[in-house]
């Protein structure tokens, strides 16, 4: 009897030790990286100047039309028909997601990081890979969305948050950046640039979360001779879309969005270095082409639909890859309160991308 409770006692005992240098382990990594929060939140990103005018948003249409359900109206088209007609662009507003392609970073060459990334949001070394997790959009009704004219607009930078998850050793940083833009008359001094970061947008507001990660380490090999693998676990949409619509991302498809957004980012670019250092199968479809894909879909379905409505906002994660030349479908849900449930499937049906958007009437 006594042997026994003193092998309890032993068996609990030794629980309670690997508890306490599990709990000790990871608030020690948690600890190393809490400099990051500080660090990167305090970061003054620069102010990112743009004279939008319709050249790029009629690009990103062309690009886009070999990829969606023909418009029941072309806006864009006769828009800006009927205002080159009076003389008056300063009517003609960027549409939902075409922000995109414009106000770029405006990093030199030299300073990208290896994998063709801009530095800014980075938080260096060992998180050397970079994936788009999700983000928000809100289109205000009290403001209009920027003018398609030439005029000066600026859009300010900050990260708004930094929260690091995983096991220690294996750590993801997750960084948030806010967008705001704004017009401006002038490009301002660094004085007032610090006074705009302060003020409120007159326009659209942005939250990015991107995730940042470890470098990847090399598969083991199978008997094979390739990496093994453990096949993805395919999550379904728990609901049929109203409307949905298949395309196959293409390689010219992803070198135009990118070359568009100004932006060199590997994985989109070099299928090579996908295979071999980020170990994805194929080239990766940009996270802002699938937010544009289900933007430039919900305003079809609300102009097919026949009411008057406009995107309010809409929030979205990146849940699973995207690849070029495999079929992705582009879902809606309309709850009928002017609420609307989208995703993004992949060619196995699971889910890629789910999020809300909100829409209201005009």
């Amino acid at each position: 009897m006594k042997l026994q409770s003193l092998r309890t006692c032993m068996r609990t005992s030794s629980i309670a030790s690997r508890k306490v240098t599990l709990q000790w382990t990871i608030k020690r990594s948690s600890s190393s990286l809490d400099h990051l929060h500080k660090e990167l939140t305090s970061r003054k990103l620069q102010v990112i100047y743009d004279q939008p005018n319709e050249t790029n948003s009629k690009l990103l249409d062309t690009t886009l039309a070999d990829f969606l359900p023909p418009s029941p109206v072309s806006v864009a088209d006769s828009q800006t028909k009927a205002l080159w007609r009076k003389g008056d662009l300063s009517q003609l507003r960027l549409r939902p997601g075409h922000h995109l392609v414009y106000w770029p970073p405006a990093s030199k060459l030299s300073l990208l990081l290896p994998d063709g990334t801009d530095p800014d949001q980075s938080p260096g070394d060992p998180f050397v890979r970079r994936m788009w997790a999700g983000g928000r959009i809100k289109f205000p009704r009290s403001v209009e969305m920027p003018a398609l004219d030439g005029s000066l607009q600026a859009c300010t930078e900050r990260i708004s948050d930094v929260v690091i998850k995983g096991n220690p050793g294996d750590e993801k940083v997750f960084v948030t950046i806010e967008r705001c833009f704004s017009g401006v008359q002038k490009p301002l001094t660094e004085e007032s640039e610090d006074q705009l970061r302060k003020q409120a947008p007159s326009s659209m507001v942005e939250y990015r979360d991107i995730v940042f990660m470890k470098e990847k380490p090399p598969s083991k090999p199978t008997q094979s001779g390739g990496g093994a693998k453990k096949e993805p676990r395919v999550v379904k949409a728990p609901n049929e879309p109203t409307v949905s619509h298949s395309l196959v991302p293409t390689e010219s498809l992803l070198f135009r969005f990118s070359a568009l957004t100004f932006n060199a980012h590997r994985i989109h670019l070099d299928r090579q270095y996908c295979r071999e250092v980020e170990g994805h199968r194929d080239l990766l479809v940009h996270g802002p082409l699938s937010l544009t894909l289900i933007l430039e879909l919900l305003n079809r379905h609300l102009q097919a639909s026949g009411e008057k409505r406009e995107i309010q906002d809409i929030s979205y994660r990146n849940v699973a890859p995207l690849y070029a030349t495999e079929e992705m479908t582009i879902c809606l849900r309309d709850k009928q309160d002017g609420n609307f449930d989208v995703w993004v499937e992949n060619q196995e049906g699971g889910l890629s991308v789910k999020g809300t958007a909100t829409t209201y009437s005009v």
